[in-house]
């Protein structure tokens, strides 16, 4: 059976996930003519609005924390550190590539989950890839395969595995017993998620951007004191992803796909783009300016500021300190611990300790969000087993804390990329919407107003869209 699981995880994260995931940026980069480089600085410009909100959903600035709660998590501190020693310095590279071609696939399919989110039966906003399966294509039993996938991979088992490395990195650092360490993780999270969506929001805005500027702060002063370091670390990651560093050794070809391969996968498992997680979040929020795309521009700056920002961070820590040693045994968060404290002194470890609890901690509740919103799906709209699913959620939280069962993992890991495969193939049977979509965002904006949706341009989306949502634009309150 673990053979089993095995092959399938290389089949599909070892050669058609990287492919696909790929391809589908690639496609939507040149069908929104590169997006994510001409609007930009239009990204920051949708967040100065974000705070705005209605009586059915969160901000667009809540959204974007949620999301990124799901999304940096800790393997923005250990993968980083793997795909280093796994793909050399030039896996760096090729994550940055990831990502930005990744942000038209986040715009995609966040601008999609907007445009078909729902009510539930708290008048709050439900959506994602399992709502615009079943109303922008008709095919529920595929949002039911979604829906599936997702509550597995995110819902129950990832939730595990971030509660593992809390429990991990506070024992290391502060010789804590792993069982006080799970009911601990187990109550925090309960505390949160019994609040529902609102307040796994509202934690994620104030947690998220604390943790994340932290991290900054400490990132840049390692930049700052090894700054005559910075011209030669950038040579190597440019000269390793291109194999120049290797050439001479006869390597290159072989080096050129270990870098690729690590550096495209660390990218896609990190910033999620096309993977259907953040679209759960994007459909939440009130979107403005009130128009669908507006949420796919706040996503695309998730994507960002995940790959770019704070992975590209671990990576400076890691590059400047001494520590790294190509194809070296000690990698992960062991590899960022020691690159820390060579920077800082022996407090570098417990930072890193109490940044994974912050990191793992976000993901957990963001990824019950999701699940949750995938549930009340199944449930068309109605919110029966939420009790049970939550109950079952905290229990893997606390199994998490107190097992290691690699197998497992692996399953979740096959049943995000099943998840990931189904979510593609239908933002790209829904893409012709996205083009109709962002075009007329910009249309708007380039005549000076404020872009706003209108069902009644889109007579042929209008059956499809639940009533009442898109009648009236939104325009939010402070």
């Amino acid at each position: 059976m673990t053979d089993l699981i095995n092959l399938m995880n290389d089949l599909l994260w070892g050669s058609i996930l990287v492919y696909l995931l790929v391809g589908v940026g690639l496609y939507f980069t040149f069908r929104l003519s590169f997006i994510q480089v001409r609007h930009f600085k239009h990204m920051f410009l949708v967040l100065k609005n974000s705070r705005r909100v209605d009586n059915s959903g969160i901000s667009s600035f809540q959204a974007l924390c949620t999301s990124l709660a799901a999304r940096v998590g800790t393997g923005n501190m250990a993968g980083v550190a793997v795909a280093l020693t796994a793909g050399g310095p030039g896996a760096i590279f090729w994550m940055w590539v990831t990502a930005m071609v990744g942000m038209a696939t986040s715009f995609a399919e966040s601008t999609l989950a907007q445009l078909y989110k729902t009510k539930d039966d708290d008048g709050n906003y439900r959506g994602g890839p399992a709502y615009y399966m079943e109303k922008g294509l008709g095919m529920r039993w595929m949002g039911i395969l979604f829906s599936v996938f997702l509550m597995i991979a995110f819902g129950l088992v990832f939730n595990a595995v971030q509660a593992n490395s809390i429990t991990n990195a506070l024992t290391t650092a502060f010789g804590f017993q792993p069982v006080y360490v799970g009911v601990g993780i187990m109550g925090l999270s309960a505390f949160v998620i019994l609040g529902g969506v609102r307040k796994i929001a509202r934690t994620a805005e104030i947690i998220v951007p604390f943790m994340a500027l932290v991290y900054l702060a400490i990132a840049l002063f390692v930049l700052v004191i090894n700054i005559e370091k910075l011209p030669a670390v950038i040579t190597l990651i440019v000269k390793s992803a291109f194999g120049f560093q290797e050439a001479a050794a006869g390597g290159l070809g072989y080096m050129v796909a270990q870098a690729m391969i690590n550096g495209v996968k660390r990218g896609l498992f990190s910033n999620e783009a096309g993977m259907g997680s953040a679209p759960n979040a994007a459909a939440s929020a009130t979107p403005y300016p009130p128009h669908p795309a507006s949420q796919g521009y706040v996503q695309m700056l998730g994507v960002f500021i995940d790959t770019i920002v704070i992975c590209s961070s671990t990576v400076a820590i890691i590059l400047m300190s001494g520590e790294y040693v190509p194809h070296g045994e000690v990698t992960g968060i062991e590899l960022t611990q020691r690159a820390l404290n060579a920077q800082v002194g022996d407090w570098g470890g417990i930072f890193i300790a109490c940044a994974i609890f912050l990191f793992a901690f976000t993901s957990i509740i963001a990824n019950y969000s999701y699940a949750e919103t995938n549930l009340v799906f199944l449930e068309r709209n109605h919110k029966k087993g939420l009790l049970i699913f939550r109950m079952v959620f905290l229990c893997m939280v606390l199994f998490g804390s107190l097992a290691t069962l690699p197998t497992v993992w692996a399953m979740a890991d096959v049943s995000m990329g099943l998840m990931a495969i189904v979510n593609l193939v239908a933002i790209l049977l829904l893409s012709g919407i996205v083009v109709k979509l962002a075009k007329d965002y910009n249309q708007q904006l380039r005549s000076g107003k404020v872009p706003t949706f209108d069902v009644n341009d889109y007579p042929e989306l209008k059956s499809q869209l639940e009533e009442g949502i898109w009648d009236q634009p939104e325009n939010g309150d402070d």
